[in-house]
């Protein structure tokens, strides 16, 4: 392993496991998103679930629902990812960090672009659902996360794409059952905003990649064509020495 993929943003060894299951998410957020476009009520499978209402969950998990999503809100979010980047740093991974803030401002980016698109809503005409931007907030900086340990740890495919979607998983059911319980989101909501993070960041590392490998490549061929270049020196002359007539000034 070069210096180069050590540090990368994606771990070589998911590239070909996170890419096709990125396309498949992607499938899953177009097919939602058509199936519940300019709806305001719950679907079949948001029913089975679990009809969402203000009243969903009661004292004291609903303390730890609000808890949740105030680390989705402005302020909360802003907490978590400037201790991800931190850490980021701290730990020589540059392209890490970026990724933490890129991945993480695509995915809430095309959530909040996906929203007005499709127009589903929730308790009236002004609360757009589709998909949840708090839940794709969640899975995409746990995903960055997951992503870091596994090139840190130098895991293999199988056992980094398992770390990897168990920490999305992880993150992404407990905003969204925290969003379901208030009554902010439907459950399908929270499938669409959990596979549009499963979209965005990988794609957002993959491209974070070729960027600074072009840019390291680019640096590296100066440095190699600066030392390649010869020295020229001037040619060394007679040594000069002291003027002919400087006896005869003596002299006098």
């Amino acid at each position: 392993m070069n210096g180069r993929s050590a540090h990368a943003a994606l771990p070589p060894s998911l590239r070909s496991s996170l890419g096709p299951i990125a396309g498949l998410a992607a499938l899953v957020v177009l097919a939602l998103g058509v199936l519940y476009a300019g709806d305001g009520e719950p679907g079949r499978v948001d029913r089975w679930v679990v009809r969402p209402t203000a009243d969903s969950v009661r004292p004291p998990w609903r303390n730890v629902a609000l808890a949740l999503d105030f680390l989705g809100e402005p302020v909360g979010a802003a907490m978590l990812l400037v201790a991800v980047v931190t850490g980021c740093l701290l730990l020589r991974r540059p392209r890490t960090a970026v990724l933490a803030v890129a991945g993480a401002g695509l995915t809430v980016g095309a959530a909040t672009l996906l929203k007005s698109v499709v127009g589903r809503t929730i308790h009236g005409d002004d609360n757009l659902s589709y998909p949840s931007g708090h839940t794709a907030f969640a899975t995409a900086l746990a995903l960055v996360v997951a992503l870091l340990a596994v090139g840190r740890l130098g895991l293999a495919r199988t056992a980094g794409t398992s770390l990897a979607l168990t920490a999305a998983l992880v993150a992404g059911a407990s905003m969204g059952w925290a969003q379901v319980a208030l009554g902010a989101h439907y459950p399908t909501d929270v499938l669409g905003g959990w596979c549009a993070a499963l979209t965005v960041v990988p794609a957002t590392a993959w491209l974070i990649d070729r960027w600074a490998d072009r840019l390291e490549g680019r640096l590296e061929g100066r440095s190699a064509d600066r030392s390649a270049d010869p020295v020229v020196t001037p040619p060394a002359g007679p040594i000069a020495g002291p003027p002919a007539d400087a006896g005869r000034q003596e002299r006098r």
